[in-house]
Protein backbone atom coordinates (compact mmCIF):
# COMPACT_ATOMS: atom_id res chain seq x y z
CA UNK A 1 0.00 0.00 0.00
CA UNK A 2 1.44 3.22 -1.08
CA UNK A 3 1.03 6.64 0.53
CA UNK A 4 0.93 9.87 -0.53
CA UNK A 5 1.89 13.62 0.36
CA UNK A 6 1.32 16.69 -2.04
CA UNK A 7 2.93 19.89 -1.39
CA UNK A 8 3.22 22.88 -3.64
CA UNK A 9 -0.03 24.66 -3.08
CA UNK A 10 -0.25 28.00 -2.94
CA UNK A 11 -1.47 31.37 -3.60
CA UNK A 12 0.02 32.98 -7.14
CA UNK A 13 -1.26 35.70 -9.56
CA UNK A 14 -2.84 34.80 -13.14
CA UNK A 15 0.15 34.05 -15.35
CA UNK A 16 2.18 32.69 -12.76
CA UNK A 17 3.79 29.38 -12.03
CA UNK A 18 3.71 26.63 -9.23
CA UNK A 19 4.71 23.28 -8.94
CA UNK A 20 3.43 20.62 -6.61
CA UNK A 21 5.12 17.86 -5.59
CA UNK A 22 3.76 14.36 -4.54
CA UNK A 23 5.98 11.92 -2.26
CA UNK A 24 5.09 8.60 -2.08
CA UNK A 25 6.20 5.74 0.45
CA UNK A 26 5.11 2.27 1.06
CA UNK A 27 5.20 0.76 -2.03
CA UNK A 28 7.43 0.33 -5.39
CA UNK A 29 6.95 3.92 -6.97
CA UNK A 30 7.88 2.59 -10.26
CA UNK A 31 5.34 0.22 -10.12
CA UNK A 32 2.59 2.80 -10.07
CA UNK A 33 0.92 4.69 -13.07
CA UNK A 34 0.27 8.46 -10.92
CA UNK A 35 -2.05 11.10 -11.70
CA UNK A 36 -3.10 14.58 -10.62
CA UNK A 37 -6.27 15.36 -10.32
CA UNK A 38 -8.15 19.13 -9.07
CA UNK A 39 -11.50 19.84 -7.18
CA UNK A 40 -13.14 23.57 -7.53
CA UNK A 41 -15.99 24.44 -4.91
CA UNK A 42 -19.15 22.96 -6.04
CA UNK A 43 -18.00 20.74 -9.00
CA UNK A 44 -16.79 17.43 -9.20
CA UNK A 45 -12.95 15.88 -8.79
CA UNK A 46 -11.40 16.17 -12.24
CA UNK A 47 -8.88 14.79 -14.59
CA UNK A 48 -5.39 16.92 -14.54
CA UNK A 49 -2.63 15.00 -15.75
CA UNK A 50 -0.83 11.41 -15.88
CA UNK A 51 2.32 9.86 -16.44
CA UNK A 52 2.47 5.97 -17.17
CA UNK A 53 4.25 3.30 -14.98
CA UNK A 54 6.18 1.91 -17.55
CA UNK A 55 6.59 3.97 -20.63
CA UNK A 56 6.42 7.12 -18.91
CA UNK A 57 4.05 8.74 -21.63
CA UNK A 58 2.24 11.55 -20.42
CA UNK A 59 -1.97 12.64 -20.41
CA UNK A 60 -3.35 16.12 -20.19
CA UNK A 61 -6.77 16.99 -19.63
CA UNK A 62 -7.19 19.84 -22.35
CA UNK A 63 -8.02 22.64 -20.19
CA UNK A 64 -4.05 21.91 -18.85
CA UNK A 65 -2.31 20.99 -22.20
CA UNK A 66 0.71 23.12 -23.05
CA UNK A 67 0.59 25.31 -19.75
CA UNK A 68 1.01 22.18 -17.17
CA UNK A 69 3.54 19.31 -17.10
CA UNK A 70 3.62 16.49 -15.27
CA UNK A 71 7.21 14.07 -14.56
CA UNK A 72 8.47 11.82 -12.39
CA UNK A 73 11.37 10.36 -10.57
CA UNK A 74 11.67 7.08 -9.73
CA UNK A 75 14.62 7.36 -7.40
CA UNK A 76 13.05 10.31 -5.25
CA UNK A 77 9.87 8.46 -5.27
CA UNK A 78 7.91 11.94 -6.36
CA UNK A 79 5.75 13.05 -8.83
CA UNK A 80 5.58 16.88 -9.65
CA UNK A 81 3.16 19.13 -11.64
CA UNK A 82 4.73 22.23 -13.04
CA UNK A 83 1.85 24.51 -13.62
CA UNK A 84 2.39 27.55 -15.75
CA UNK A 85 0.44 30.47 -17.04
CA UNK A 86 -2.06 30.00 -14.35
CA UNK A 87 -5.48 30.98 -14.62
CA UNK A 88 -7.81 31.91 -11.91
CA UNK A 89 -10.15 28.96 -13.41
CA UNK A 90 -7.32 26.50 -11.91
CA UNK A 91 -8.04 27.58 -8.43
CA UNK A 92 -8.60 24.58 -7.18
CA UNK A 93 -7.56 21.50 -4.28
CA UNK A 94 -5.31 19.32 -6.32
CA UNK A 95 -4.63 15.64 -5.44
CA UNK A 96 -2.16 12.87 -6.31
CA UNK A 97 -3.32 10.03 -7.12
CA UNK A 98 -2.34 6.25 -7.94
CA UNK A 99 -2.70 2.90 -9.14
CA UNK A 100 -0.27 -0.03 -9.81
CA UNK A 101 0.73 -1.86 -12.58
CA UNK A 102 -1.85 0.21 -14.40
CA UNK A 103 -3.09 1.79 -17.52
CA UNK A 104 -3.78 5.91 -17.66
CA UNK A 105 -7.18 6.26 -16.39
CA UNK A 106 -9.00 9.58 -16.15
CA UNK A 107 -11.88 8.81 -13.93
CA UNK A 108 -11.12 9.33 -10.02
CA UNK A 109 -12.77 5.97 -9.02
CA UNK A 110 -9.95 4.24 -10.80
CA UNK A 111 -7.55 5.35 -8.57
CA UNK A 112 -6.72 3.18 -5.48
CA UNK A 113 -4.45 5.62 -3.57
CA UNK A 114 -4.96 9.30 -2.72
CA UNK A 115 -3.05 12.13 -1.23
CA UNK A 116 -4.92 14.84 1.01
CA UNK A 117 -4.67 17.30 -1.25
CA UNK A 118 -3.05 20.59 -1.54
CA UNK A 119 -5.17 24.18 -2.03
CA UNK A 120 -3.82 26.28 -4.88
CA UNK A 121 -5.69 29.63 -5.85
CA UNK A 122 -4.82 31.91 -8.42
CA UNK A 123 -6.09 35.23 -7.96
CA UNK A 124 -7.03 37.53 -11.35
Amino acid sequence: QVQLVESGGGLVQAGGSLRLSCAASGGTFSSYTMAWFRQAPGKEREFVAAIGWSTDKRYYADSVKGRFTISRDNAKNTVTLQMNSLKPEDTAVYYCAAKKYSYVYYRPPDYDYWGQGTQVTISS
